[in-house]
């Protein structure tokens, strides 16, 4: 009898669906830890900070207009950008903070904590808008050139401020380069149902995600913003880059690891990066555009950014696939100095991003006003990401020697962007 039980505590689950009554009973416990809601990772993944970091760096050169260095973002070698990557790490960072949350503590108090941090980003972005509209509309003044006000989009608010400010509060009016945040807010809203059922059946909430951005493409569904025109980034399509990083964190990218690491997928992912990267030369140098054949022209274009193209989420899997290979989670090289700059940058996303804003317009101010050559064009774009560094390193320096007077607590597990605790 003590053999037969012996065996019984050491029989792989599998082997017990097919065992007798009394040894299914035995088994419960077993097939009860099976059919529990997946549990989001332990543990924090350094290449979602890194990789969140480095996104930081090639928005902020992305926003200087006419910026030589911006060349080497990928925006100018495919079909995606640094926005799908960003949006991609940040679904994924609110799966990992509340998920554990909403598992432990309801749906109430996880979903109670999503809403809050939705307000502080919404506060943030409200106090980002107000000193960056002061920013343009300062320089604008003093240097006697509405050009700036025109450019960055703020030409309505100085027109007709009262109205202005409060479209601004209702997110349909975004000064340039400010529409990543609203994007977000919006997103985050929605996230306490969707997180509650990738808690549950997670494939349902996908599917259910894709249909979503399927009908919009379908019904031409966007956000109306103002004065005239939809968003930017249409929150009814990019939110299944979101969803889709909140379901891999969930269990979803261990559910892929057999796809992924497959050599065929890596080769058909190769392939569509270059496939990407000639036909974005074609763009750059107009011989190449001689040999893209008409019906595929017409087939692929236009590559809309504003609804998340099919081609564009295709190419975001095709980098996320390679980096999943030449990019482990246990890569002894991310603990080493070089990326630990980049890393900080990524663990304070919000503040970054904000930060990188303003640096991106003074950048722009410094280049009209005092030269646009080369050389500055590369003095402020390494000045910025300096300056980003800088404060990022700031950030990481305070919040440790606060921790250490803050003595021993519980822990928490900071996502930035998504706040809050695990």
């Amino acid at each position: 009898m003590n053999r037969v039980r012996q065996q019984l505590a050491t029989a792989e689950p599998a082997a017990l669906t097919d065992a007798g009554p009394a040894s299914l009973a035995e088994s419960k416990p077993v097939r009860k830890v099976e059919s529990s809601p997946p549990a989001p990772p332990s543990q924090r993944d350094l290449r979602l900070d890194l990789f969140r970091g480095l996104a930081l760096w090639l928005i902020f050169l992305d926003h200087i207009p006419t910026n030589i260095v911006s060349w080497i973002t990928i925006r100018n070698y495919g079909f995606s950008d640094a926005t799908e990557i960003f949006i991609f790490i940040s679904g994924y960072t609110a799966a990992f903070v509340y998920g554990r949350a909403m598992r432990e503590r309801g749906f109430l108090v996880a979903g109670a904590r999503i809403l809050r941090r939705a307000w502080q980003i919404y506060v943030a972005h409200v106090f980002l808008f107000a000193i960056y509209l002061a920013e343009i509309a300062y320089v604008a003044s003093s240097f006697e050139n509405p050009l700036y006000a025109e450019e960055m989009g703020v030409l309505d608010f100085l027109k007709q401020p009262d109205v202005t400010i409060i479209q601004a509060l209702l997110l349909k009016f975004k000064p340039v380069n400010m529409d990543v945040l609203p994007l977000y807010i919006v997103l985050l809203l929605l996230f306490p149902p969707i997180l509650w059922l990738l808690l549950r059946k997670p494939t349902i909430a996908l599917g259910a995600s894709v249909v979503l951005y399927a009908v919009s493409w379908q019904l031409e569904w966007n956000l109306q913003a103002y004065p005239s025109g939809t968003w930017l980034f249409n929150p009814f399509a990019w939110q299944l880059l979101f969803v889709f990083g909140a379901w891999c964190a969930m269990g979803g990218a261990e559910r892929l690891s057999g796809v992924l690491r497959s050599r065929v997928t890596l080769t058909v992912a190769i392939a569509y990066l270059v496939f990407a990267f000639l036909v974005a030369m074609s763009w750059h140098i107009p011989v190449l555009g001689q040999f893209m054949p008409d019906r595929l022209a017409q087939l692929i274009y236009p590559i809309d950014k504003t609804n998340l193209d099919v081609l564009r989420f295709a190419h975001f899997l095709a980098l996320g696939t390679v980096i999943v290979w030449f990019v482990p989670q246990n890569w002894s090289a991310l603990q080493w100095p070089v990326f630990r700059p980049a890393i900080w940058c990524g663990q304070h996303s919000l503040e970054i991003f904000c930060f990188g804003v303003f640096l991106a317009f003074a950048a722009h101010f410094a280049m009209g006003e005092i030269s646009g050559g080369v050389p500055m064009q590369v003095a402020v774009s390494i000045i910025g990401v300096g300056l980003m560094i800088g404060a990022a390193g700031l950030l990481s320096w305070y919040k440790g020697i606060e921790g250490r007077n803050a003595g021993p607590r519980t822990k928490t597990t900071d996502a930035d962007l998504a706040g809050g605790e695990a």
